[in-house]
């Protein structure tokens, strides 16, 4: 082991790129920091010695002469990089729009800069690689996949666990399906996807991909703003498990029927693989080429078809025969949905894309097609993860490593080989003394972290559950033991009763005066069968039914109405495991997990302080899976440098190589914990809406069309906006002149023609809604009212000739050019309007969908400060502060005034008011909405006067109030200016009292 010992592993900030990270050496990780990001590398396997019971102390050490460079991986890494910091050209303007939002510095919820590199990846392969000279990465990509997936285009993004891949999912599906929408013959996109999971738990947990689901990621996570989330309802999204492409048996006809039928032939009554996908894909409808997603990728591979059979024996032969079945399952049905549906790009997702023992392939081999990586070091570098802690020193001094850490070596034989089914263990628990020894150390530094928690009330009234201690066996013989050791077992009497001798560990005990609890704090899992779906085995029900039947009492007491015996006890115990350390669920209360085999990949308790390997682990990457399942952090909060805190987990038997940290048994500590801020049920009576406009227009009430030019009606074109003349010149030679003289070539009628219809099919259109976007491209739009057209063009010629001026080396026809075609049907547009007779009425320009608004959808988390909300005043539970008191004074304020009926900070609300500042389109969120009686309130408060906020608040007096309470049809509204929040009460009564006079005006 190394002997450098690293007091804070996090060097770098988990929203920026990496810039720093930790030397790797000859003996392995050093304290020595290098200011440069660390290159993508993977550790090269060593064979394992052929001694009997022996084990080398490298072999699972991660040392400088073992790391092997993912050249793929760097050289993509480098030409992303060069693009980001070219501002992300080449791109859709759908896709430029998706990266600036998630690339925005001042989100509230910002994104991991691992999530958005690996987003950008998978944008540059399809968008931009080719236009810039890359093809050679998809060449690379294909020679790959031909290899290893005839046929399939695979594409992995390798991402630690916890660095948030459900996130980078969301994304993919936002950017394929809005640009498919945007342009449905573009057939770089789909929107129509298949999620395909390693088993029910992470298919269940992904359900936040679907938009309706009511906690999905794109509202929660903020990965679209909400004028786009209803459009990505088009899409269609099936999530299923691997297991769903096993050929099912079809017919009514009985076992022994079908057996006589078929002759004995396998499989004549089996689904064909065209069969399988109808029925996986069948909420896919029509659809052709879809997007794939595999999660957890690393068990999807075909055997190398070409590689000498391994000599493996025993249980590492039947666990490789194993994975290669299911790997064969999982890809085999994707190869069948190619055939019958199409495919257009399957992305892989994982933390770790290696190729197992028995695939054929040297053990821990990187699959060739992964384009993107940030590693686990990388991930606790930039302090995105826990950090696991392995025991580096003992006082034992007996054998190469500390006993803890390579436990299973040393406890193996004393220990069942085979599970329950073969030969049962029963009666008193009795285990390995160094087995016993680990439980009980690990279990005082956990003592500690309970306690801590037991202590921090505030923590707890916030939701916080206790911590978890994980114990991962072998199998159910070695489960059965330490679960027995640690929560009791049952001890015949001479009597034939039976009674519960207590658990050795006193806060995982699950007896109680001589019975069992009526509330475990440990339960026992069988992993492997829960993910498949298929019922427990008969011997693992057997050895659960107390905990079953408790939690069925449980479940009977928290949800009264229900009947648990609908239940199966699969789907119980499934529901136990998937909700620890979520509070409100009916795993809140678990403090001690023993799972047989291993706990499955999205098994996500960010609770998990503590986990003791009792089990063989080969290589570094079972050691990363297992230890994996602790990761997740409990806090996100940032500290006064833009970095977390590091957070700690305590691992035994698991020899993983790591980053070794300073005072591994120093007392766990509880990080900052974020507020959530949300619409709470019960104070439905509060709920604010409001109308979501895209801008304003005037009804024209004559048909008669004139125009009244004034200063505003002028336009200048100037070389200051776009160059009419570039030279270039090489070194040495002769130089270029580039100039714009074919637009200038262009007859100026056309300049009129182009401009008038421009105008028309904006703001004269036949339904009476002028258009809200504005399209790149020129074409015909038939749902326009034509017969205005004459007088239109007339009205241009007009502005052309009094109102464009051409500067230097400028003319007309640079109007043709789009973003100066729009500015200039906008001038026309107004020109029209201030001359038309009578008053034109100020019309709201709505959103074509998602109109409504509601405080009912605010759900978020914040680290910020917040005020607590009156329950007969806000929908919302509380109020964020940005500063240090004007929002809770003003909260208060609202509070106190017996004529405001209900109010909400516009935060996470969505709430914006469209205007215009030096001819770019903004949007405006003001500060608050209050309600009195039928009138809404929008409330501003002002701090120095600056040019920005003088637009906004006169657009929402003279346009936005004016315009929605024209509508009629969103109640009445009207806006109130705040210069000391000290003083609000007497302003907004002014505000509401001069509003109930002037009925419809705002104030």
């Amino acid at each position: 082991m190394p002997q450098a010992i690293i007091d804070n592993p996090i060097l770098n900030s988990a929203f920026a790129e990496p810039t720093r990270h930790f030397k790797f050496g000859d003996e392995g990780i050093t304290n020595d920091i290098i200011d440069t990001r660390r290159t993508s590398s993977y550790f090269i396997p060593i064979a394992q010695p052929k001694k009997k019971g022996k084990q080398l102390q490298f072999e699972t050490e991660w040392t400088s002469d073992r790391l092997e460079e993912n050249r793929l991986v760097n050289l993509i890494r480098e030409r992303v990089g060069q693009w980001r910091r070219g501002g992300h050209v080449g791109v859709t303007p759908t896709t430029a729009r998706l990266l600036s939002y998630w690339t925005d510095p001042t989100r509230e919820k910002k994104l991991f800069f691992c999530q958005i590199e690996a987003v950008e990846t998978a944008i540059y392969t399809a968008e931009v690689a080719r236009k810039y000279g890359d093809a050679w990465i998809e060449n690379d990509l294909r020679a790959a996949n031909d290899t290893s997936n005839p046929g399939l285009p695979r594409i992995a993004l390798k991402m630690a666990t916890g660095s948030g891949k459900t996130v980078v999912m969301a994304m993919l599906i936002a950017w394929h399906t809005l640009n498919k929408l945007e342009d449905r013959q573009d057939a770089r996109f789909s929107d129509a996807f298949l999620i395909v999971t390693p088993g029910i738990t992470i298919r269940d947990r992904l359900r936040v991909l679907l938009p309706t689901d009511p906690e999905n990621y794109y509202r929660q996570r903020d990965v679209l703003p909400a004028d786009l989330l209803e459009r990505l309802g088009q899409a269609r999204i099936v999530i299923t498990n691997y297991h769903a492409f096993l050929p099912r048996e079809q017919g009514d006809a009985a076992r022994l029927t079908k057996a006589i039928l078929s002759k004995g032939q396998p499989g004549v009554f089996s689904e064909t693989p065209q069969q399988i996908v109808r029925r996986v894909c069948r909420d896919l409808g029509s659809k052709k080429n879809v997007i794939v997603i595999n999660d957890e990728a690393h068990h999807c591979y075909r055997r190398r078809p070409d590689a000498e059979k391994e000599a493996l024996t025993g249980e590492e032969r039947r666990e490789a025969e194993k994975r290669d079945k299911e790997a064969r399952v999982w890809l085999s049905g994707l190869e069948a949905v190619k055939s019958k549906i199409g495919i257009r790009t399957i992305y892989d997702l994982s933390a770790t894309p290696f190729f197992l023992q028995g695939s054929g392939y040297p053990e821990g081999t990187l699959f060739p097609w992964v384009v993107s990586d940030f590693s686990l070091v990388d991930a606790i570098e930039s302090g995105i993860v826990k950090v696991p802690r392995v025991p580096v020193a003992d006082n034992s001094m007996v054998g190469d490593q500390p006993t803890y850490r390579s436990l299973w070596l040393r406890i193996k034989d004393d220990l069942p080989k085979k599970g329950r089914k073969t030969d049962a263990v029963s009666g008193e628990p009795k285990l390995p003394a160094e087995l016993q020894g680990a439980l009980h150390s690990l279990y005082g530094n956990y003592e500690q972290a309970y306690r801590r928690w037991e202590q921090n009330a505030e923590a707890r009234l916030r939701g916080l559950t206790p911590p978890v201690f994980v114990v991962v066996c072998s199998n159910t013989n070695v489960s059965k033991l330490v679960f027995d050791y640690v929560a009791g077992w049952s001890k015949p009497l001479p009597d034939g009763s039976d009674v519960v001798v207590p658990g050795a560990l006193g806060l995982f005990n699950n007896e109680q005066n001589g019975a069992w609890s009526a509330r475990p704090n440990t339960i026992l899992v069988d992993s492997e069968q829960l993910e498949s779906g298929e019922g427990m085995t008969p011997e693992f029900k057997k050895i659960a039914a107390a905990e079953i039947e408790e939690f069925k009492a449980e479940y009977r007491q928290r949800f009264p109405g229900r009947s648990a015996d609908d239940l199966s006890d699969e789907d119980l115990l499934r529901e136990v495991m998937n909700t620890v350390g979520k509070a409100g669920k009916l795993g809140e209360h678990v403090r001690c997990v023993v799972s047989v085999s291993m706990l499955t990949e999205g098994w996500d308790a960010n609770t998990v302080t503590h986990i003791l390997g009792v089990r063989a682990f080969g290589t570094q990457l079972l050691c990363e899976q297992v230890v994996g399942r602790g990761l997740r952090r409990m806090s996100y909060a940032a500290n006064e440098n833009g970095r977390f805190t590091p957070e700690y987990a305590e691992v035994y038997g698991v020899p993983f190589s790591f980053i070794p940290t300073s005072g591994s048994t120093s007392t766990p500590v509880i990080g900052v914990l974020p507020t959530r801020v949300r619409a709470l049920e019960e104070r439905i009576a509060c709920e604010i809406t409001f109308p979501r406009l895209a801008g304003y227009r005037y009804e024209i009430p004559s048909q008669r069309l004139s125009a009244r030019f004034t200063d505003e009606s002028r336009y200048a074109l100037s070389t200051a906006d776009i160059p009419t003349k570039t030279e270039n010149r090489p070194i040495v030679g002769e130089g270029s002149i580039h100039t714009l003289d074919d637009l200038r070539k262009r007859r100026d009628a056309e300049v009129a023609f182009l401009l008038a219809k421009l105008v028309l099919e904006k703001y004269f259109r036949q339904d009476g809604e002028p258009r809200t976007d504005r399209p790149t491209v020129h074409r015909f739009d038939a749902q326009v009212q034509g017969w205005l057209f004459p007088q239109i063009l007339a009205i241009t010629k007009r502005w052309l000739a009094e109102c464009v001026t051409c500067k230097d080396n400028t003319f007309p026809q640079l109007l043709l050019l789009i973003e100066f075609a729009h500015d200039a049907a906008d001038r026309i547009y107004k020109a029209i309007v201030a001359s038309a007779e009578g008053s034109p009425a100020l019309r709201p320009q709505l959103r074509p969908y998602d109109v409504i608004g509601s405080t009912r959808y605010v759900d978020f988390d914040t680290t910020k400060a917040v005020y607590p909300t009156d329950p007969n005043k806000s929908h919302i539970s509380h109020v964020v502060a940005d500063t240090g008191s004007w929002e809770q004074k003003l909260a208060q304020a609202l509070e106190e005034m017996p004529e405001i009926d209900c109010y909400v900070k516009n935060q996470g609300l969505d709430f914006t008011i469209p205007y215009t500042l030096n001819g770019e389109e903004k949007q405006y969120l003001p500060d608050f909405i209050a309600r009195s009686g039928d009138l809404s309130l929008i409330i501003e408060v002002s701090g120095e006067a600056r040019k920005d906020k003088a637009a906004k608040v006169s657009t929402a007096r003279t346009l936005w109030a004016p315009a929605v309470n024209n509508h009629g049809g969103f109640g009445r509204w009207a806006f109130v200016e705040v210069t000391d929040p000290w003083d609000a009460q007497r302003t907004i009564r002014a505000a509401v009292a001069g509003a109930v006079s002037v009925s419809g005006t705002a104030v």
